[in-house]
């Protein structure tokens, strides 16, 4: 399911809306032992141009305390 996830975003990018979108579906159906790998790839590939966008759904999705 990664892989998939990876491959939607890397088609979507383009799109900030759609890059949203299908980034808080991927967190729904990647598992947990596998976020902080995609989280990495995610910033790796995407953060010069959906910073503030990652940031946001990866603070709403973090695991309370």
């Amino acid at each position: 399911m990664l892989e998939y996830v990876k491959m939607i975003l890397l088609k979507v990018s383009f799109s900030k809306m759609l890059f949203e979108k299908e980034l808080r579906k991927a967190l729904r159906h990647i598992l947990p032992t596998e976020l902080s790998a995609f989280k990495s790839w995610c910033y790796e590939q995407f953060a010069r141009v959906h910073w503030t966008v990652m940031n946001r759904i990866f603070a709403q999705h973090a695991p309370a305390a």
